[in-house]
Parts: C-alpha cells; sequence; structure tokens
C-alpha cells in the first residue's frame, strides 16, 4: 500500500499500480521503466512551453539562493514579484489592471468570489451576493468553486458549501437572464464563466455567446468574472487571453496554470481598475491574502516562462495548433465509439466517446499506444497538448488516438 493520496481517484484501483511520471521534454513523458508517450494534455493543461526548460529551473534555483519568497501581506514583498505585477499589467485585457496573486487556480476563483462580494459592500451595496456559474463548469475545488461549478458529482457529499451560489445552463444567455428576474439584479454580485469550458468536457461557446452574457452583466450591474485558468496564457490560441482575443473586458479575471506552465504553483487574480478603487482610496482594509501569493521564486519561474513564451513566439505556435488539433482529431468523428470531436478553438480538442464509461479504461488504453491522455466532463478524452508540439506531432497523436479506438 503506497502512501500517497491521488486526486480525483479512486484509490483502490490506483493500489493496483500507479503511473511513474518519471522525467518530460518537449511534448513527451517518460515513465519510470523508460517508456515514451507524446504528453496530449500538458500535464493538466499547464506545461504550454513544454517540459524540461531548464532555463526555468535556473531562475529559480537563482531566485531561491537570494531570497526564497518574503509574505507580500501589508507593505512588504520580494522585489520579483512587484516586478511580475507590472509585468502581467502590460498584457491584461483591461488596461490599469490590479494583479493579486495565489497559489493556483482554485486560490484565484475564492478569491474573485471574497472580492466580488466585498466590492459591492464598499459601494454601498451590501445585498448583492449571489454567485452565478454555469452547467458542465469547473471552477476548481475550494468551497466557492466547487459550490459554483456545474458538475454535480464533484458537489456529491458535502451538503450546501456556499448558501448564495446558483448555476445557469451553459449555452444559453437568456437563461442567465431569467435567473436575474427571478431574483433580482440588486441580490446578484457576480457571474462566472470560462471561455471554453474545460474540465467540464471542453465546449466551444456559442457563436456571441460570451458576448451576450457580458452585455447582460453590463446591462444589470453584475460583475463579469472570466475564468481563464485554463484559456490563459496563450492556451486560446493567438492571444494572451480570450478576454483579449473576444474583447470580454472582464471586471475581474482569474489565471494560474499557464502563468508558470506548472514549473511552479501559482495564480493571480486580475482586477479591473474600477473594482479596485475602492481599495486603493486608502482607510480600507481586504483582510483577505496567502502566505505563498506572489511566491518569489514561482515568480522567477513565472518571468522565465514568459519570456520563452514572447521570444520562441508561442503565441502564434497556440494558434497553429489551433488548426492543427481540428484538422487531425475531427475525423475521428466517424468513428464508430466516437460520438463527437470539439475542437478549433484555441490549443484544445476533446473527443466524446459514444459509451461515457468507456473514457477511464480508455486512458489506459491511450498509454498502450504511447499516447499520455485523460478523461473530462463525461465520457470526453482531453487534448490540450505543449505549444512547442508539432504537427507532425499532432498528426502522430491522432493516429494514435485511431489505433486505440481499434
Amino acid at each position: 500500500m503506497g502512501s500517497l493520496w491521488h486526486g480525483f481517484a479512486d484509490m483502490g484501483a490506483v493500489e493496483k499500480g500507479a503511473f511513474v511520471v518519471a522525467r518530460g521534454e518537449g511534448a513527451y513523458i517518460w515513465d519510470d521503466a523508460g517508456n515514451k508517450y507524446l504528453d496530449g494534455t500538458a500535464g493538466l493543461w499547464f506545461a504550454n512551453v513544454g517540459h524540461g526548460r531548464r532555463e526555468i529551473g535556473d531562475a529559480v534555483a537563482e531566485q531561491l539562493a537570494t531570497v526564497a519568497h518574503y509574505s507580500n501581506f501589508g507593505d512588504f514583498v520580494p522585489a520579483i514579484t512587484a516586478t511580475l505585477a507590472e509585468r502581467l499589467a502590460e498584457i491584461a485585457p483591461v488596461p490599469g489592471s490590479k494583479i493579486f496573486f495565489t497559489s493556483g487556480g482554485s486560490d484565484s476563483i475564492d478569491t474573485a468570489a471574497k472580492l466580488a462580494r466585498r466590492y459591492w459592500g464598499e459601494v454601498g451595496k451590501p445585498s448583492k451576493r449571489i454567485i452565478v456559474g454555469r452547467q458542465k463548469a469547473y471552477h476548481g475545488m475550494h468551497v466557492a468553486g466547487t459550490a459554483l461549478a456545474g458538475i454535480p458529482p464533484n458537489r456529491e457529499g458535502y451538503g450546501e458549501l456556499m448558501a448564495d451560489a446558483r448555476t445557469v445552463e451553459w449555452d444559453n444567455a437568456k437563461s442567465l437572464l431569467s435567473l436575474i428576474e427571478e431574483l433580482g439584479a440588486d441580490n446578484i454580485a457576480a457571474f462566472f464563466a470560462e471561455p471554453v469550458i474545460g474540465a467540464g468536457g471542453i465546449y466551444l461557446p456559442p457563436e456571441g455567446y460570451l458576448a451576450e452574457v457580458r452585455a447582460i452583466c453590463r446591462d444589470h450591474d453584475i460583475l463579469f468574472v472570466v475564468d481563464e485558468v485554463v484559456t490563459g496564457f496563450g492556451r486560446i490560441g493567438g492571444s494572451w487571453f480570450a478576454s483579449t482575443r473576444f474583447d470580454l473586458q472582464p471586471d475581474l479575471m482569474t489565471t494560474a496554470k499557464g502563468l508558470t506552465s506548472g514549473y511552479v504553483p501559482m495564480g493571480a487574480v486580475f482586477i479591473a481598475p474600477h473594482i479596485a478603487e475602492p481599495f486603493f482610496a486608502g482607510g480600507v482594509w481586504w483582510r483577505h491574502g496567502y502566505t505563498y501569493g506572489g511566491h518569489a521564486g514561482a515568480a522567477a519561474a513565472a518571468m522565465a516562462n514568459l519570456d520563452i513564451m514572447e521570444r520562441e513566439n508561442l503565441l502564434d505556435e497556440s494558434k497553429r495548433l489551433e488548426g492543427s488539433l481540428h484538422k487531425h482529431l475531427s475525423p475521428l468523428a466517424d468513428h464508430p465509439r466516437v460520438q463527437e470531436v470539439r475542437s478549433g478553438l484555441g490549443a484544445v480538442a476533446a473527443v466524446q466517446l459514444a459509451d461515457p464509461a468507456e473514457a477511464l479504461p480508455f486512458v489506459k488504453t491511450l498509454r498502450q499506444h504511447g499516447v499520455s491522455g485523460r478523461a473530462a466532463g463525461v465520457g470526453a478524452m482531453q487534448f490540450s497538448p505543449s505549444f512547442v508540439m508539432t504537427d507532425e506531432q499532432v498528426a502522430e497523436l491522432a493516429e494514435r488516438v485511431l489505433a486505440a479506438l481499434g
């Protein structure tokens, strides 16, 4: 019996044998037996620059040897953390945004949920407390994120985690409007939306949907929170953020994963100037923060990661992957074991199996064909490779998936 309790796992099954990842390089990983696999998921959506980047490791090591970290509570801040905040503000979808650092995506979601409520209190509208999410949505596994999620099994067994949470249809903006009419805009603080639903199964937004919900939020004085933990830092294809690509002008934007390409845990919430203003005017304490928020070593990783992204034009490479994944995976929809393929927006794709019960076993079948994949949503196989994966490797990935389908 091993000592490690894995996340999102049936430990009785895991105890029969874990898949041990020994090393990675570019778009490949190797297990502890020396077998090589195409990494179809970039770890867990995050290894945007690929595995084995010694440049990032060296930057972290240098920072840790200088000062590993210092809390940024009060007026303290490590120099590199302040530098990173300025760099992120320069690429923010909303000019003048403030940056609040967290330890990861779940932290970022809970931070945004708390800040949305606190903001309304500061501007004299304390009744605005309800947070709204969408069906199929995933927003991490802290209390607020679990309550907001539109994946019922993720909430089972916990009771009511957050009373003021509601869920609307994932693809129908009118359902948000109906909820506003039912509850009253004066009682709703924020609406959370992933531009592309990720862990819930990779569902692309219907044409015009994001602009429509954005307008509804504006018309009813509800904060529009864009969850870019997955899509941020290039995953959307061609832009740093989906909020930039679609001109969403979010009030709050949550990020993590691609910020450091997963080399060190880190997240950040981008806060539009009008939301930050009451807290920067003086005399207001927001009693919220994380010991390791803005960790100096993580900030060094993020700076090196962004250097690589810019130097190697990886935003363009992600846009290339958007088309390549669509080109090579779409034909799999003709296979009798495949219901549909969802792709064509960002460096993400889902191969939806006709029988959802086959998804978890299929992960192991893929490994037998040299592909590391992951099940997402209900019966979908997630593909979200590193931006360094070539078109030839994408074609090889598709061929191996087809062979696994039989």
